[in-house]
């Protein structure tokens, strides 16, 4: 079940040369940003423009009171059916679904049904669900809490929650484990309930990790409301991303999400593996701690190089510069997209469906409760290795050139006409660096 917390095995056999794909990661984002520079010559993102306004009958019914309770109430037993499963279960993780429900559906399946129906997770997390029913019963708004959430935090406490998260997929001990699962889940559950009581909503908006998460990849998607009328539309992805809020910690969210999933595939190289044993021999604590320090050092070297780059224009003052990266940082979320695609799509996928079959008989009792007994995992993709290495290539690609577009339009707006193209030159050189580098660990080195 370790396999279950390092992402995709297999990426080394995916059957295009790597230097093939560089070459074309190359010339695909030389072109796009030539393009842009030729073209796309003013501003053209707008997070209000009106869209496609949706039949009256899909908003009511999304935004239906019936709705939202069932759906509720639906998440609220899935969790205490989880929880049941992590006391009552199987300690294995070959025999216990709860790491495959964290690890694929929530962390990877919610979050890319979150690029299509929107913020999934603010409708289905039943800490808001618990959150509402409480405030109901004692009468107040679920908005309004016991102190104000103190704008200087931003997003900073849902990037720890982030970080603790990828640590116990990519760094613990014993990922897979299905009682550090339960532990953590357990932890999450009553900071993010003590927080909601506290600050009211804005602590799950903006320190819920999950939430956070789930959220910041909606604004990829084509799904937005008008910001008067709260009405449904489809918008251009690009333009409801152009209108993500800028807080502190929004450079440090990016980064460590991209860190983080670039880790994921350093860790299964051979040269890693190797140098990681080397320097800590039998020793537990220091494998630990050498994944540590390394998960660390990509997040940090993600969000450096990024913010350096973003800040390498002429034209502005220094304090102009220092607050060009948390407003350039939301063009990262298409390359964080493109890349946990190509990352996880196997995962979820292929593994999403023994985490199924393990629901079964969850707790061991000989149940068939699924009527999926004796059924086997397809291995639809991994049958079909140029199709998924295509796959992984495009999303990566389209992530990158995404980034590329929506960086050159907010520079439109911030750098001053003499230096929107030089000033955006050290930005598109670190994305085609994002890109090789995606690539070079997705193909396995």
């Amino acid at each position: 079940m370790t396999s279950l917390a390092h992402g995709i095995d297999g990426a080394a056999d995916l059957p295009i040369p790597l230097s093939y794909a560089l070459i074309g990661a190359a010339w695909t984002l030389t072109f796009s940003f030539a393009v842009l520079l030729v073209v796309w010559r003013r501003p053209r993102l707008d997070p209000d423009s009106p869209g496609v306004l949706l039949p009256a009958v899909v908003g009511s019914m999304v935004d239906s009171r019936t709705v939202r309770a069932l759906i509720a109430a639906a998440s609220v037993v899935a969790a205490s059916v989880v929880g049941l499963i992590v006391v009552s279960g199987s300690p294995s993780p070959q025999r216990n679904p709860v790491p495959g429900v964290v690890y694929i559906y929530l962390w990877v399946g919610v979050m890319l049904a979150s690029l299509l129906l929107g913020p999934v997770w603010k409708v289905v997390s039943p800490v808001r669900a618990i959150h509402r029913f409480g405030c109901l019963m004692s009468g107040r708004s679920p908005d309004d809490g016991v102190f104000g959430y103190p704008s200087s935090w931003g997003c900073r406490p849902a990037v720890l929650g982030l970080f603790a998260f990828v640590w116990l997929e990519l760094a613990a001990p014993d990922p897979g484990s299905v009682a550090a699962v339960g532990w953590w889940l357990l932890g999450y559950v009553l900071i993010t309930s003590a927080g909601t009581v506290l600050f009211g909503t804005v602590w799950a908006e903006r320190a819920d990790p999950f939430e956070v998460y789930s959220s910041l990849l909606a604004r990829l998607g084509p799904l937005g409301r008008r910001r008067r009328s709260g009405a449904l539309v489809l918008r251009a992805p690009l333009n409801n991303l152009a209108g993500t809020p800028v807080l502190p910690g929004s450079v440090a969210l990016a980064a460590t999400l991209l860190g983080s999933t670039a880790f994921d595939s350093l860790s299964a190289l051979p040269a890693w593996r190797n140098l990681r044993d080397s320097l800590s021999g039998d020793s537990v604590v220091a494998a630990t701690m050498i994944r540590t320090i390394g998960l660390l050092t990509v997040i940090l070297v993600v969000g450096t190089v990024f913010s350096l780059s973003a800040r390498a224009t002429g034209g502005l003052d220094r304090v102009e510069r220092a607050r060009l990266p948390g407003l350039l940082a939301h063009s990262i979320t298409p390359i964080i997209a493109g890349y946990v695609i190509a990352h996880y799509l196997t995962f979820l996928v292929e593994k999403g469906q023994n985490t199924l079959l393990l629901f079964e008989d969850p707790l061991q009792r000989g149940w068939n409760l699924l009527g999926l007994a004796g059924h086997r995992v397809h291995y639809v993709l991994s049958n079909h290795p140029s199709v998924l290495a295509t796959t992984k290539v495009l999303a990566v690609l389209t992530g990158h050139v995404l980034g590329v577009t929506a960086a050159h339009d907010r520079c439109l707006y911030l750098l001053p006409p003499a230096h929107r193209a030089t000033g955006q030159l050290a930005l598109m050189l670190t994305m085609v660096g994002f890109t090789f580098t995606g690539l070079y660990l997705l193909f396995g080195g």
